[in-house]
């Protein structure tokens, strides 16, 4: 058998092994550790596993994960979530579908402080259904708002999908945050006009909510400074140079956690569930990154990567044809794998062609965490969705689909966008760090 045809063989057990819900990082411990040992030998294998946990459990750079993670679990245990919301609904709450609105400029600003998908989705879910269902928000709209707006915690920065590909792909991570910013913003926007559509062409599905004081919208923006200044201090200190990523992490949690023992809103048991919660992600995270560090090798051995490359770049497609194929088949793959599995998977794969025909590999990175977005909404694995269902449990799971549908027409025009207009993803890192 060839060296290639191991690499494939390797994959189809891979996926196999997913299928059967066996934790990605121990189906790629197993299938890259195997796959080692067929080409190179056990003592090779054993080599590569001690050799590749070790590095990266020593690179100081991942320090910026378990930071970054337990600040966003210290704003969600110290409600600094809540007033951000509050601040939202306080001045666009008003609007036909205003409240939508709000729960999306909730999630966007709590993406940038926790980085998580996952913990956007769920915190906004619990502070926001209850309100829009109290002024008789069409389900489908509340939850698709909840779920859409929750994938922007894999965009804007600090992003954990950017922390990944960085280390996949030796990149640099401060790049990469701030080339995540300006399209963030944008693909929040195109949900807030996504929402307007909808509410405009149907009125029934958002109602207008209660008119807010100027002082109530004052009074708002006062509570949510302190989660504000946090996500001003930690993505414009990056943007100014002021500190490294790394750095930022560290004054954004220490913030954090100051800020909610002066607010008096943080208690111990809030604390030490957040560091809970927090050791429970980054160990998660880091089995991710050392079992790619373990599947890579494998990879590169069964000279996979460069058949395919060879084969996408034979197409007579032109470079767009070529990168159109790639963004299909992760949104193929986002309907069975979680986003952090397809980026181990395929970045070694899929890198290379990338980088040969010319397209900026920052600018790839933000594209390609996009498209991860759209697989945390999209059956049948639908994260997001399955994390709005259980604080949503009355809500048929066909609802919520239906109501994700809108937004993930606003994330294809977001792709769109920004390939006709790499510049921008690239304005902010080129101008504030240079290429």
């Amino acid at each position: 058998m060839s060296t290639v045809a191991i690499g494939f063989l390797g994959l189809a057990v891979l996926l196999v092994l997913l299928a059967i819900r066996i934790p990605v990082a121990f189906a790629m411990f197993a299938v890259g550790l195997g796959g080692l040992m067929i080409l190179n030998g056990p003592a090779q294998a054993l080599s590569v596993l001690s050799s590749e946990t070790f590095s990266l459990a020593s690179n100081a750079e991942l320090v910026v994960i378990p930071l970054f993670i337990l600040m966003g679990n210290i704003a969600t245990e110290s409600r600094m979530s809540r007033a951000l919301y509050d601040a939202a609904y306080a001045w666009i709450g008003s609007i036909r579908g205003g409240l939508a609105s709000a729960t999306v400029v909730g999630c966007a600003g709590f993406a940038a402080l926790s980085g998580s998908s996952v913990a956007s989705a769920l915190t906004m879910g619990r502070v926001s259904l209850s309100e829009m269902d109290r002024f008789n928000y069409a389900p489908r709209l509340s939850t698709g708002a909840v779920a859409a707006g929750g994938t922007l915690g894999i965009l804007i920065p600090p992003s954990t999908g950017f922390v990944l590909y960085a280390i996949l792909t030796r990149e640099s991570i401060g790049r990469l945050f701030l080339a995540g910013v300006l399209p963030g913003l944008m693909l929040t926007v195109l949900f807030v006009i996504a929402i307007s559509i909808l509410t405009t062409v149907k009125p029934s599905l958002g109602p207008k909510g209660p008119k807010t004081t100027w002082r109530r919208k004052a009074e708002s923006i006062v509570g949510a400074l302190p989660i504000l200044s946090i996500i001003v201090l930690t993505i414009g200190g990056i943007y100014f140079g002021l500190f490294s990523p790394v750095e930022a992490a560290a004054v954004g949690a220490g913030l954090a956690i100051l800020g909610g023992v002066i607010g008096r809103t943080l208690t111990l048991k809030g604390f030490l569930t957040a560091v809970k919660d927090s050791i429970a992600t980054t160990a998660t995270v880091m089995l991710i990154l050392i079992a790619a560090h373990v599947i890579g090798p494998f990879l590169a051995l069964s000279h996979l990567p460069t058949f395919v490359g060879e084969a996408l770049t034979n197409l007579d497609i032109g470079r767009y044809g070529i990168l159109a194929l790639i963004l299909c088949a992760y949104l193929v793959l986002g309907c069975f794998l979680e986003g952090f599995a397809m980026l181990v998977l395929t970045m070694p794969i899929f890198f290379p062609v990338i980088t040969a025909l010319g397209f900026d590999p920052v600018w790839f990175g933000v594209v390609v965490v996009l498209t991860l977005e759209m697989g945390l909404i999209t059956p049948p694995v639908g994260v997001n969705v399955f994390i709005v269902k259980s604080v949503a449990p009355n809500v048929p799971i066909g609802e919520i689909f239906r109501g994700v549908a809108p937004f993930m027409l606003a994330m294809v025009v977001a792709v769109l966008i920004l390939t006709l207009f790499p510049s921008i993803a690239l304005f902010l890192p080129n101008t504030m760090i240079g290429s």
